[in-house]
């Protein structure tokens, strides 16, 4: 019988990305409620390091799964090292996040072990001992619950939605063999963004401009620095070349769900709505009192970004002293 979750960790470099102490806050919260055990899993060379930081959010065992070929991520090398691990009666669940890595590794995984996968979940839950996974349909116009019947059960769980929770344990580590020989794609080159910019994926605030901004978007860096988010952007601004895709926030980029998200200029196309509607605050500032975006805020503004947004940069200067 299918038994145990498993939490799958991201790292990049030697450092745990943030979805990865939600995804093994959340394993321990489901293994507690069904009375069973967590294992987390780390992927990469050098891994001991990890393998001990990730004791201090509860799992019972960690599986170092350690390997040159694993130094860099590819979906070819860890769907093998993953397969290999959990060889065997398959978990009652494998939780990972719903990252651009996590979406690949999950997607590929799933096809490997034919497992039913429930892919960008905002919540999971236990009712009367089944998993009820809660994902964002249609654009989020609405939330479906999935229930997948047997092991092997995959769920990608979206970033910045799960509760971190600290639980300090003492587990046992096992670093099982791996054998990764011909695998068909090899790392030539990485270029990384080192502009030490907050990953919006992982930012609790985000300051977001559209094509109000015309490409301004000087206003939503100053007040990004004194809140210290991250800056997103719509497709439209995009688009006309002003920021790059990395800060595309919609359907065709990226899906966030930071505490705060600041909507500067963007009226609010269904596209945008789906990467940041799941945000736990939204504020809207826009000169359109009909602009759609209103109907998704939680508190909106209707005026000019480039009188609003300096005011309120120097009013969170002031609170912070």
């Amino acid at each position: 019988m299918a038994e145990g979750i498993v939490a799958v960790t991201e790292q990049r470099d030697g450092t745990f990305r943030k979805v990865s102490y939600e995804v093994a806050s959340e394993g321990r919260r489901l293994a507690d409620a069904l009375g069973t055990t967590l294992t987390a899993v780390v992927m990469g060379s050098g891994v001991d390091p990890l393998a001990a930081e990730i004791q201090q959010y509860g799992p019972d065992r960690v599986l170092a799964l350690d390997h040159p070929e694993l130094a860099d991520y590819r979906v070819e090398a860890y769907t093998e090292a993953l397969a290999q691990a959990l060889a065997g009666d398959p978990p009652a669940l494998i939780l990972i996040g719903a990252t651009v890595q996590g979406k690949d590794l999950a997607a590929r995984f799933a096809a490997r072990r034919d497992a039913g996968l429930a892919m960008d979940c905002t919540a999971i839950e236990l009712r009367d001992g089944a998993f009820v996974f809660t994902r964002p349909m249609f654009g989020g116009k609405i939330l479906a619950e999935v229930t997948i019947p047997e092991a092997p059960r995959i769920a990608a769980v979206r970033p910045n939605v799960l509760r971190i929770e600290r639980r300090p344990a003492q587990a046992a580590v096992a670093k099982p063999a791996l054998a990764l020989q011909g695998i068909p794609t090899a790392v030539v080159e990485k270029r990384m963004d080192t502009s030490g910019r907050i990953e919006l994926t992982e930012a609790d605030i985000i300051v977001s401009g559209g094509r109000g901004t015309g490409g301004n978007f000087a206003p939503l860096e100053e007040l990004a620095a004194a809140l210290g988010a991250a800056v997103g952007a719509s497709r439209s601004a995009v688009d006309e070349g002003w920021r790059k895709h990395a800060d595309q926030v919609g359907q065709t980029g990226k899906v966030v769900s930071p505490t705060l998200y600041v909507a500067c200029g963007i009226s609010g196309a269904i596209q945008h709505l789906a990467g940041m509607s799941s945000s736990k605050v939204i504020v809207a500032i826009n000169k359109d009192p009909d602009a759609p975006i209103f109907a998704k805020a939680d508190y909106g503004v209707v005026g000019d970004i480039f009188q609003i947004l300096p005011k309120v940069t120097e009013a969170v200067k002031a609170l912070k002293g």
